[in-house]
């Protein structure tokens, strides 16, 4: 089914904001919170993760060699880290985009040291209406950004439009895992080595508990990868990373 022919359905799900404000939206809270823990998130990042993120990514671009594709948008886009990987790919442009401009200046920063910002431009823009025209990209990648979506089919729908057909969306995300001994591994870590070292290194305790709270809200595996067939996108699959803790899903508009 053609995505500008699909009438998005209403579907009941928690909305889980860093800060449970009622006077504000979770796309103001997310921005407030990442612009609150910018100076701190590439080291709590990395640090929280063991590095494993890094692998991540390069796996996901990986999945992306096939299209050769030349003009990326990379959304949630943060500080960076996934479009310089996805410079491995050879592109003519990368648009990295976030809502944060916290997030978006130590981005800037890490493409001049690197003399990558001639190819690389850090820009401020809301995934659920992206300025750009229709089929103008030849892959889009997200990395643990649609779960602060504040909607989250909208926000997909409108990724699907401004990629060309025949083009490539790749989106990494938190995933809850399953088996021993991983899944008691993650839920110890998530419960208190996130909150705590979070807290203490970024000063924010809100941010590093909203982190696992949007993991477990989030439509993981089969939820999610029905969300995508059902907005348009094609070959829809799901890879899981390191046990489950995260799962690549990748599909073709």
């Amino acid at each position: 089914m053609s995505i500008f022919h699909y009438q998005l359905e209403k579907v009941e799900r928690k909305i889980v904001k860093p800060y449970g404000k009622d006077d504000k939206s979770k796309k103001e809270e997310v921005a407030e919170m990442f612009n609150k823990i910018s100076k701190r998130y590439d080291f709590l990042n990395h640090f929280l993760s063991l590095g494993i993120d890094k692998i991540w990514r390069r796996k996901a671009v990986n999945m992306l060699k096939e299209i050769q594709p030349k003009r990326i948008l990379d959304l949630a886009t943060g500080t960076g880290d996934f479009a310089i990987q996805l410079m491995k790919l050879n592109p003519v442009e990368i648009v990295g985009m976030d809502i944060s401009e916290g997030m978006l200046e130590v981005g800037r920063e890490k493409m001049k040291k690197r003399s990558l910002d001639k190819v690389i431009s850090m820009v401020l823009g809301d995934s659920e209406n992206l300025p750009f025209e229709d089929n103008y990209f030849d892959a889009l990648t997200v990395g643990f950004g649609v779960r602060n979506y504040e909607n989250l089919e909208k926000g997909l729908s409108e990724m699907l439009r401004v990629v060309r057909p025949g083009g490539k969306l790749i989106i990494l995300e938190f995933s809850k895992p399953k088996k021993f001994p991983v899944k008691q591994y993650y839920a110890f870590h998530s419960k208190y080595i996130i909150p705590f070292f979070g807290k203490r290194i970024s000063k924010s305790n809100e941010a590093y508990v909203y982190l696992p709270e949007s993991i477990v809200a989030f439509p993981e595996g089969k939820a999610f990868t029905d969300i995508l067939e059902k907005l348009g996108y094609q070959k829809v699959s799901a890879r899981l990373v390191s046990g489950g803790i995260a799962t690549i899903y990748s599909g073709i508009k």
